[in-house]
């Protein structure tokens, strides 16, 4: 186990987003290799907030437009001395296969699961406090006490896998991000640091990674030409106030 904490700050809508989803497929992925019926209702309440994320936005653009902008970046490499060519074609051809698959989509990403009436009607009910009791949705309340925990779990697996380039793309997308810059090491005076960002790089994330066993969490806030970063001793109790000691930590602008 890491003895460590990173911490994320995006600097745009576009990796906000990616981060967003990211996060709630990791919270259904344990589920769907580990989870029981209980379980398998909070999977099916993070996949229709995913289709919501898909349709307040031209998601299906946006990842296509970073695939492309990935796919130049790393084609201008090619000539590069000391790049592992091997690799660099494997990845290329991946990130065409993904660009492949999107475009073959002549619908919205997630458009099917948004047209069946089932999860609809879910959809529907869950914008109200408690909206998906078993008496406003007895059809849900039969799926989830008359099928199966596999049963489910394989129909999870299928909505899920409707949204498989989708999440591929992201998921490349931030590998690649979070792995264009390694960490440097950095002090904050009195628990306060800010940093100017090359304006010759466009930076999409800023990374922050601090000791397990520090009792305090940094608060950052940016943009595209700087960003600033204060480290706030944690109080469950009350609000949370900035440190006055010196706080050593680690520091990655990711920029691709």
């Amino acid at each position: 186990m890491t003895d460590t904490i990173i911490y994320e700050q995006p600097l745009n809508e576009r990796i906000r987003t990616f981060l967003r989803i990211e996060f709630l497929f990791k919270r259904i992925d344990p589920i769907l290799q580990h989870g029981n019926i209980a379980q398998h209702r909070d999977a099916l309440t993070n996949l229709l907030t995913i289709l919501s994320i898909f349709e307040r936005s031209d998601l299906k653009q946006e990842i296509i437009k970073e695939l492309e902008r990935l796919t130049s970046t790393l084609s201008a490499l090619e000539n590069k001395p000391g790049v592992d060519m091997g690799a660099l074609n494997d990845l290329l051809e991946q990130l065409d296969q993904i660009l492949d698959e999107l475009h073959l989509k002549k619908s919205a990403l997630g458009q099917s699961l948004r047209e069946n009436e089932f999860l609809s009607s879910i959809r529907q009910r869950s914008t109200i406090a408690g909206g998906s009791c078993d008496f406003d949705l007895p059809a849900y309340h039969y799926w989830l006490e008359h099928s199966s925990s596999d049963a489910q779990k394989q129909q999870l697996l299928a909505w899920t896998e409707q949204l498989k380039s989708a999440r591929s793309a992201i998921d490349i997308a931030l590998k690649l991000l979070r792995s264009s810059t390694g960490f440097n090491e950095y002090s904050a005076q009195s628990g306060f640091y800010q940093q100017s960002l090359d304006n010759g790089q466009s930076h999409q994330l800023i990374r922050i990674k601090i000791a397990k066993d520090a009792n305090c969490y940094p608060e950052i806030s940016g943009g595209k030409h700087r960003f600033t970063v204060r480290f706030m001793k944690f109080d469950i109790e009350q609000r949370a106030k900035q440190v006055r000691e010196d706080i050593e930590f680690s520091l990655s602008c990711c920029a691709m």
